[in-house]
């Protein structure tokens, strides 16, 4: 610890400050989304936008080598790629008669293999691609920083404004609907929330383990309270812990930083498990 402490303060290493702020800032927005994303039970279909993200990398990174576009970072292509499949996914499944599984595993495998065969292609890059995959320090730079606070304000901004609208989704659909709201297009809001979301933590945690940190902090709150404020609040904590735990374990040990950070979260979702299990049948016993 008393390593990563030095590391973290020394002037020539801003790359460790700059994935702690990373982590931070995409917290709460992880938080407050990831909490909709357990209530509704939309985890494949977050893991399928998730994956997408990689086929933007791809065709960012392609098109900067391939045209001498050195403004065109990755980010630029991940968080188009992830809007668009959220809408894909979500119209599909509102209005089309496919079997959304299918819909959904399509776009998946779809945007997964566009991306390899663009990083295949793009010189240099092939390196790279078990960083996007699940993450590296390293890729974040300072403007990543202020681009993170950036669409981290919007996402909270827009949860918080639409809040009652998107509870009232994610609990029942058909009474909203009933009340005369636009489900549909709350739905398509919130799947775009959740696309954007991603994006932030991409280079953290990386495409394949984004997943487990939009879902955990939230599993885990959930054992503690049913409020679905409570919850949101307790789960931009718990995400705030794992991101700087697991980047404070992953340093000295130089281990990659994403899955130290799932590998916490996941430890601290089994063990509040065990003892809530433990807990109810001790109370069992008594009785």
């Amino acid at each position: 610890m008393h390593e990563f402490l030095q590391a973290l303060l020394h002037p020539d290493i801003p790359v460790l400050r700059h994935a702690m702020l990373v982590g931070v800032l995409s917290s709460v927005a992880f938080g407050i989304v990831g909490t909709f994303v357990v209530t509704r039970r939309i985890t494949f279909i977050a893991a399928a936008i998730a994956h997408c993200v990689l086929g933007g990398i791809g065709a960012a990174l392609y098109l900067r080598a391939r045209f001498g576009l050195t403004w065109l970072e990755p980010i630029y292509g991940a968080l188009p790629a992830a809007l668009m499949a959220a809408l894909i996914i979500g119209i599909v499944s509102l209005r089309a008669r496919e079997r959304e599984d299918t819909v959904i595993g399509a776009v998946w495998a779809v945007g997964m293999a566009l991306g390899l065969l663009l990083l295949a292609k793009t010189p240099g890059y092939n390196k790279d691609t078990m960083s996007y995959l699940f993450g590296d320090i390293l890729l974040i730079a300072r403007r990543d920083v202020w681009l993170v606070a950036g669409l981290d304000l919007v996402v909270v901004a827009v949860a918080v404004f639409f809040y009652n609208k998107l509870l009232a989704v994610c609990f029942d659909e058909e009474f909203a609907r009933t009340r005369g709201l636009a489900v549909e297009r709350y739905y398509l809001l919130l799947l775009c929330l959740i696309a954007v979301t991603i994006v932030l933590l991409v280079y953290l945690v990386g495409i394949v383990l984004v997943i487990a940190l939009l879902t955990l902090p939230a599993a885990v709150a959930g054992q503690f309270s049913r409020r679905m404020a409570w919850i949101m609040g307790i789960a931009v904590l718990l995400c705030m812990v794992f991101s700087t735990a697991g980047i404070a374990l992953s340093y000295p040990y130089d281990l990659p930083s994403g899955p130290t950070i799932i590998v916490t979260g996941a430890a601290v979702y089994l063990a509040v498990l065990a003892v809530k299990r433990l807990r109810r049948g001790l109370g069992q016993s008594v009785r």
